[in-house]
């Protein structure tokens, strides 16, 4: 950490560098694993066996994870070579086509790379050259995981929720640099609790008045996982935020797209982006609100 300490741009240089490969890897989570779990759900129902599967034809084959089969084309199945693999510049070497077929490729892949790379500098610049930068890198890297596949498929996986919980558990049981990073850890342990249990009360008095399920299980395991991360006092913040920020996008979607309002919008990318917010500017707000209003 010393030389990051007197040389600060080192320390930002390489936390790109590791936000654009870590991004790349994360175009491959939330491609995959959404798969993965299909293909798992599909071998432990056998009554589902007789109905048509909805998982790519490439993906059907043995070994299908995270780390095999190598990257290929999804339209002529021909595999990316490792120069045009490299995050953003391989994109933009290739012109946003396949060197093989010349099919398309969709930018999202250079855009979640490049929004990992931004999100990663923004927490190194906040908290500096310092083990709380070291930690919150991965929560970052989780709730992106999180949000593009919420998107995607209008899911949390407990693959990625679970371990975030506990990860936030342990982080606040450990001092660094003279106490825990985030929050300590009886803040935590409730944080956990009241986050599980206030959006599954939500869930339960809707469904209780609609007969209706307003939102799923994961929502209440990732908003566990922010109060395990950030303590029960940053509970009211995030719930503001994701609810205020995702009731302007669902405006604004039924307005663009003119879908109904029975259309299911996922709810986890707000709770993921107004989790990241608080840990960097929890404080902040907090503080602008009390001054403003009380």
């Amino acid at each position: 950490m010393e030389i990051f300490i007197l040389w600060p741009p080192a320390f930002w240089v390489l936390v790109v560098f590791l936000g654009l490969v870590v991004g790349s890897f994360l175009n491959v989570v939330a491609y995959r694993l959404p798969i993965m779990m299909e293909i798992d759900w599909r071998r432990q129902c056998a009554e589902l066996t007789e109905q048509p599967s909805g998982v790519p034809e490439h993906a059907r084959e043995a070994p299908f994870n995270l780390w095999r089969p190598r990257s290929a084309c999804p339209h002529c199945g021909a595999q990316v070579a490792a120069q045009h693999n490299v995050p953003v510049l391989g994109f933009l070497w290739l012109k946003g086509r396949c060197a093989r077929c010349n099919a398309p490729i969709s930018a999202r892949y250079p855009i979640i790379e490049a929004a990992v790379a931004a999100a990663s500098l923004i927490v190194a610049y906040h908290f500096g050259p310092t083990w709380q930068t070291v930690v919150a890198l991965p929560f970052t890297w989780a709730l992106v995981a999180l949000a593009v596949i919420d998107l995607d498929h209008q899911l949390l996986p407990d693959s990625i929720t679970l371990p975030l919980l506990w990860a936030g558990l342990l982080v606040s049981a450990f001092d660094i640099a003279g106490g825990p990073p985030f929050a300590a850890l009886r803040a935590s342990v409730i944080g956990a609790a009241g986050g599980y249990l206030c959006l599954w009360s939500v869930y339960q008095l809707f469904k209780l008045v609609t007969g209706k399920e307003g939102m799923g299980f994961g929502d209440f395991k990732l908003l566990a996982a922010l109060g395990a991360w950030l303590g029960w006092q940053s509970l009211p913040l995030v719930i503001v935020l994701s609810a205020g920020v995702g009731a302007v996008a669902s405006a604004i979607l039924l307005l663009v797209s003119r879908k109904s309002r029975e259309t299911p919008v996922p709810f986890g990318p707000y709770l993921a982006g107004a989790g990241w917010i608080a840990l960097l500017w929890g404080q902040d707000l907090t503080d602008l609100y009390l001054q403003l209003f009380l």
